[in-house]
């Protein structure tokens, strides 16, 4: 590794100084919702002995994993809107690469398993408790954890290998592959293709299994009452909203050669702020057993 750069110079959302101070005060805000609001979701399924079906189960941890996955660029961002010097050495940026595809990832893995979750509870009830028993589920979410881990160890081997010799200045408000790609110093065609197969590949496949889920969900819907149909969407329907709110910014960035950060920056407080801090508001307001807990926790 040829690389000379140990630090580097995070430009930030905004360099207007008036921006900055509205932004701080925002997003302060927004992240102090996204630890109480996923902190308490935990803590209500954790604590409740109605909340113990699988659904829930993929939901604690799905609570847990926007925390993390929020913490990873949130904080410092926050912080850099009040500093001078918006720096991050070269050992942090690389840290912070690594916990941003390493949850990011887990959660899609999650959202995915949530999914055919759902398959299962609605197209083969009879079945759920025999297929869906606590032990596959603790499976999933070690798998789910394990994809995360192995994604996004090839991400950060492969930005790690790139001589950074020149400029220092990302344009972004956390690190990330595609503004490192931008400042090594050799051609990173290659190493760019690779990337982006890698995210795609995890990206595309998982909203693939999604997609069919919902399909042959909606198709194994027709010859139910209308009572059936409102249960059934009601259920999948924060999932879906979740989904969508994660899913398409993400590929937006992740499958496709960046080509122009400022834009990108943009698309990704969707998913790293805005989608987890959604996420509870999504899955409480239209859960009436989850409200329920809540108020007996209370």
């Amino acid at each position: 590794n040829a690389s000379s750069v140990k630090e580097f110079i995070l430009l930030g959302l905004s360099e207007n100084q008036g921006v900055q101070k509205i932004c701080f005060v925002m997003f302060l805000f927004f992240y102090m919702i996204i630890v109480a609001g996923n902190l308490l979701i935990v803590i209500t399924i954790i604590s409740s002995r109605c909340l113990n079906s699988p659904m829930y189960f993929f939901f604690c941890h799905l609570s847990f994993v926007d925390i993390c996955y929020s913490s990873v660029t949130a904080p410092k961002m926050i912080a850099d809107f009040l500093a001078e010097n918006k720096t991050i050495s070269f050992v942090g940026c690389i840290a912070q690469l690594f916990g941003l595809h390493f949850f990011g990832c887990t959660e899609i893995f999650i959202l995915t398993v949530m999914a055919y979750d759902r398959y299962i509870a609605i197209c083969r009830p009879l079945h759920y408790t025999t297929l869906m028993t606590r032990r596959v589920c603790g499976r999933m979410v070690i798998g789910s954890w394990a994809g995360g881990f192995v994604h996004s160890i090839v991400q950060t081997l492969l930005t790690t290998q790139l001589p950074l010799c020149g400029p220092n200045k990302i344009d972004h408000y956390f690190c990330d592959v595609h503004p490192l790609l931008q400042l090594a110093c050799t051609n990173t065609y290659a190493v760019g293709i690779i990337v982006v197969a890698n995210s795609g590949m995890v990206t595309l496949s998982c909203f693939f299994i999604l997609v069919t889920s919902y399909v042959v969900i909606l198709v194994s819907l027709k010859s139910q009452t209308s009572e059936g149909w409102h249960k059934a969407l009601s259920t999948c329907g924060s999932h879906i909203t979740v989904v969508i709110l994660f899913f398409g910014p993400c590929t937006f960035i992740y499958i496709r050669p960046s080509s122009n950060l400022s834009e990108d920056k943009s698309v990704a407080v969707f998913y790293t702020i805005i989608s987890p801090m959604l996420n509870p508001l999504i899955y409480t307001l239209r859960n009436e057993e989850v409200k329920s807990a809540m108020r007996k926790l209370w």
